[in-house]
């Protein structure tokens, strides 16, 4: 089993700083512990994230790691112009010594492009031509693209990432894109239902007849889950209770706050602590009882990526790192065995 860490880096205070350096030395902690991957959200006018520009933020991951692989999970390609989103690219591929990958989405949030003036309409045609913008321009030395909503005629393209042909492209929560393009993603849910999402993933990745990610060999399919490991299993449940109460909170702020509907029920249950417990979208465990789901999870979806959130909600930056140790001790490490 590899692991991955997901974060929106949700907002805690004022002082941005003070989060900003809390999280650089998670990742200092998730580089040495043996983690695979970070994966940043990106959302905007929200305190579900206290770094909406993604690019900025990686960039400063990329000097305080040495090993792990950064990316965004994802960029909102509608909120990107694709030459910018190239070169910025690019950069971070360079900074990061070729260990940058690249989620790529829509968003789900209609106010979120509502209020960068965006018509939420446009956001699968938007993300559909960036998307193919960029994997152009990160491979030719000249760009010449006609669509709905860019014009370019034989722009030079003077930087180049240093991964070839480009690094590894992520599309998240749809097995259906994702696997007939050989893209990575991630899913969520109980076990049952990861299994028939890896098992679909795969039978199309076996098919396709189309490779968006010609650098990868074997693309990944990975499951999340928010995570707080405690001593006991009667703390754990406890404590994450409490902060699954902010983390809802700040997931849903800006669909309460202008009164939009969900188009379906939502990652957080609504609120509903016991039932995302129950659809295994939160794990709060001791460690026996993490490493005990992993195991299982992977077992039975024959899955071999895992991919928690650790910082959510307003757990603080010592229980988050707390946490953290429990789960690289009582789960990375007997399975690594």
């Amino acid at each position: 089993m590899r692991f991955g860490i997901f974060d929106h880096l949700e907002a805690r205070g004022a002082d941005l700083g003070a989060l900003y350096e809390e999280r650089l030395a998670m990742l200092a902690f998730a580089d040495e512990a043996g983690f695979e991957r970070y994966h940043k959200g990106e959302h905007h006018f929200t305190p579900l994230d206290a770094a909406p520009s993604s690019s900025v933020f990686l960039a400063a991951a990329t000097q305080r790691t040495k090993r792990i692989r950064l990316g965004a999970l994802v960029l909102l390609a509608p909120f990107y112009h694709p030459i910018r989103l190239i070169e910025e690219v690019c950069a971070l591929d360079h900074l990061s010594g070729g260990r940058l990958d690249v989620g790529i989405g829509k968003g789900v949030s209609p106010v979120e492009h509502k209020l960068w003036n965006l018509d939420p309409d446009e956001a699968v045609a938007r993300t559909q031509e960036t998307l193919t913008i960029l994997r152009a321009g990160l491979t030719q030395p000249r760009l010449t693209h006609a669509g709905r909503f860019h014009v370019f005629d034989d722009l030079p393209m003077t930087m180049a990432p240093r991964q070839t042909p480009h690094p590894p492209l992520w599309w998240p929560g749809n097995v259906e894109l994702s696997g007939a393009h050989r893209l990575n993603t991630v899913v969520g849910g109980p076990a049952g239902a990861v299994k028939a999402q890896v098992a679909r993933y795969r039978d199309l990745v076996a098919g396709a007849t189309e490779d968006w990610n010609p650098g990868v060999a074997h693309p990944t399919i990975g499951a999340t889950r928010h995570v707080f490991i405690a001593a006991t299993a009667a703390r754990a449940r406890e404590r994450a209770r409490a902060a699954f109460a902010r983390y809802d909170d700040n997931l849903m702020h800006l669909w309460r706050a202008h009164g939009v509907a969900l188009p379906g029920a939502s990652v957080t249950m609504n609120g509903d602590f016991d039932a995302a417990l129950a659809a295994e979208l939160v794990l709060a465990a001791d460690p026996d009882g993490a490493l005990a789901h992993v195991r299982g999870l992977g077992e039975a979806a024959a899955l071999d990526y895992f991919v928690g959130a650790f910082a959510w909600g307003d757990l603080t930056h010592a229980e988050t790192m707390s946490s953290l140790q429990l789960f690289a001790d009582g789960v990375m490490r007997p399975m690594a065995a």
